[in-house]
């Protein structure tokens, strides 16, 4: 028995990094990909879902990478803390800004953003 932990316990030694690696991969494309929608996306409200789903799915990845490349439990234990705070604050920050910009009157842009410039043009 003492034999068969001795070898999972080796065989995860050799699993975990690229596992670790994959998963810090997964989640910087996935941050990346929320940079692609900031930037193409036509209003505020859109672009900050944009941001706050893959920002925060995306530094969750990176996190869960951390934690499986990190050396202790110490390490573990703050990749968690970071983890805890960013899933608390990220939604909320988002949703804080979403209201602020419905209160001050932002109206969302509703069609094709091309289909409103040409009507304008025809006009």
């Amino acid at each position: 028995m003492a034999d068969l932990l001795n070898q999972l316990a080796d065989i995860w030694e050799v699993v975990r990094f690229p596992l670790g690696a994959a998963f810090c991969l997964a989640g910087a494309l996935l941050c990346m990909v929320g940079t692609v929608g900031v930037l193409r996306f036509p209003d505020v409200y859109t672009r900050l879902h944009a941001a706050s789903i893959t920002d925060t799915s995306g530094a969750g990845l990176v996190l869960l990478g951390m934690a499986l490349i990190a050396p202790g439990w110490l390490v573990i234990a703050k990749v968690i803390a970071i983890g805890l705070f960013l899933f608390l604050t990220s939604p909320t920050a988002c949703h804080a800004l979403a209201n602020a910009a419905h209160t001050a009157g932002v109206q969302p842009v509703i069609g094709r953003v091309g289909q409103a410039q040409d009507a304008e043009g025809d006009a």
